[in-house]
């Protein structure tokens, strides 16, 4: 049996220098907890990749080790790799009641069955080994969010999730800065802080001022439908547009999948409060004026496949926008979205819709913590040392410097990338060994059988186009007049005439150049195709398309 090492292990598999596949590991006495499972979307250059999930091989070696995953709250970034985990490894997992919702929600999506699933409440300790884990409400964009406290007879870990600090939440649940006080009072060795807003001053407005906003611009609209795009998950914004519907004697409909499952599960688990007679089904709008609804859909981050787009470009099988609809992006864009945002806000216009968005009103806040809050939970936990998460590179260096300006001294703040091992006891800490970690991309139903090769070969082709040469080499005396040339992506065949017929010349010279004998040898005669014709097309038309010599007998 190996010898258990006195030192806590803290990593990272996934959430560093990256916004999302958040997912932390805590190892002590060979025994291991894990904190979040989540995905990414693909960059651009990812083609065709749908999501991106964490590397777990490092997990999977050490299977034996792991007690549990604990999960922060409920939002895609840190449960939407479940699913993929748990067909590698089943292993119990502990979280509060609307997480829970969500995760079985993915569980019977995904036909998996069989897992301990264990619903917990706030402040209820669990003795998992070596380690005792207790749940602390915080407030987010979504229900039952907490930070995580991990107790060990070496000291605590505190982990803070995702949070804000909102004195006027819509459910009257709020951070509990007693606890976590209480928890920083009594000692904390190390401390994982979530660094996603720590470039912005001051604090994050309440949710609350969000119903304000709505309550204006539902009570300014007197004729026209009303279609409300926001992210799913939040909750509190739905029961802010229910209440602001109601009060306006406005029905509410849903349009997108994930939004109502989202509302189906809020409402079963009593999170969602939705007066009688208010919610209909969205088949049954046009039984209504169009002064009598509000439409909530997904689309707010420009998503090419959501109820919102499909509407925008009149694609949509139970909705079309018209001319006088309002229309309302209760989201900011995402990085890296605002492209997509900014398209389909100009469709609506083009369909005649009058469209508000944050650049004209008021109408959401983050649910992460600004500069201020970010201090008052360092002040408030007083850590030995600091390990900054989920965020960026920049995020992360400037949450660092924080922590040493808020009391950390320099040499107990870290710096990690995923897979660094940072090593800690109550007199020392160092950064160790590093563990396998990385991106593993799904793509359709294949789970990391797209590599960089695979991805290489899409961006040619999607760059540059394909030619494809088809060789019938035992026919060589009549070779010329059976060259087949097929183009996709790189140039019209029929228009393109004269080139064809150089290409043809040039795969002729390329396999007339070898002996009879030599003709055999299929791979020298596609490479010399290959060489030549990349030589002559970049020459001729500056383009380097993929070349793929075919050879038939």
């Amino acid at each position: 049996m190996p010898k258990k090492s006195s030192k806590i292990k803290a990593y990272l598999l996934g959430g560093l220098n990256e916004i999302g596949k958040n997912m932390t590991v805590i190892e002590y006495k060979n025994e291991i907890i894990i904190i979040d499972c989540g995905l990414i979307f693909p960059e651009d250059e990812m083609l065709g990749i749908d999501i991106v999930i964490p590397d777990i091989t490092h997990l999977i070696k050490n299977k034996d080790k792991i007690k549990a995953m604990l999960v922060t709250h409920g939002h895609e970034d840190h449960i939407g790799a479940i699913p993929y985990f748990l067909k590698k490894l089943n292993i119990p997992i502990y979280t509060l009641p609307f997480t829970m919702g969500l995760i079985e929600l993915k569980l019977k999506e995904n036909a998996i069955t069989g897992v301990d699933l264990n619903v917990i409440q706030p402040n209820q300790k669990i003795n998992l080994g070596v380690f005792t884990a207790e749940f602390i409400r915080v407030n987010h964009s979504i229900p039952d969010s907490c930070s995580i406290a991990l107790h060990t007879d070496a000291g605590t870990i505190f982990h803070t999730g995702d949070f804000k600090i909102d004195f006027t939440p819509i459910d009257n649940v709020r951070t509990d800065l007693n606890k976590i006080a209480e928890i920083g009072q009594k000692g904390v060795l190390l401390m994982l802080g979530e660094s996603t807003n720590v470039e912005r001053p001051g604090y994050t407005e309440s949710e609350s001022s969000v119903g304000t906003t709505l309550t204006q611009i539902f009570s300014s609209v007197e004729n026209n439908r009303i279609f409300i795009a926001t992210f799913a998950s939040n909750v509190h914004r739905l029961q802010q547009i229910i209440d602001a519907a109601y009060k306006n004697h406005r029905k509410v409909a849903v349009s997108g999948r994930s939004m109502a499952n989202i509302l189906a599960v809020a409402s079963e688990l009593g999170y969602l409060k939705i007066p009688e007679n208010t919610y209909i089904e969205l088949r049954d709008i046009n039984k209504y004026e169009d002064n009598e609804l509000v439409i909530i859909t997904t689309g707010s981050q420009g998503e090419p496949l959501s109820a919102l787009t499909r509407m925008a470009k009149m694609e949509h099988r139970q909705i079309e926008i018209r001319k006088g609809d309002v229309v309302v992006f209760s989201a900011h864009p995402i990085p890296g979205n605002e492209k997509l945002v900014s398209k389909v806000i100009n469709e609506l216009f083009e369909r005649g819709a009058k469209v508000i968005y944050d650049t004209i009103s008021e109408i959401h806040v983050s649910g992460h913590a600004r500069q201020e809050e970010l201090k008052l939970m360092l002040s408030l936990v007083k850590p030995k040392y600091f390990i900054p998460i989920h965020g960026e590179r920049r995020h992360l260096i400037q949450h660092r410097e924080m922590s040493i300006k808020m009391g950390v001294e320099e040499d107990n703040a870290f710096l990690l990338s995923n897979g660094d091992v940072l090593e800690i006891d109550k007199n020392d800490a160092k950064i160790g060994s590093k563990v396998q970690s990385g991106n593993i991309l799904v793509d359709g139903l294949g789970v990391g059988d797209v590599g960089n090769i695979v991805l290489r070969d899409r961006k040619h082709l999607s760059e540059d186009g394909l030619i494809i040469v088809v060789l019938p080499i035992r026919d060589i005396e009549k070779l010329s007049e059976k060259i087949e040339i097929i183009s996709r992506g790189f140039v019209y065949v029929r228009e393109s005439e004269d080139l064809i017929d150089e290409i043809k010349e040039i795969v002729l010279q390329s396999v007339t150049q070898f002996n009879q004998k030599d003709l055999g040898q299929w791979s020298f005669i596609k490479n010399a195709v290959r060489d030549n014709l990349k030589y002559f097309l970049f020459e001729k038309t500056k383009r380097n398309p993929m070349i793929l010599p075919i050879i038939i007998e």
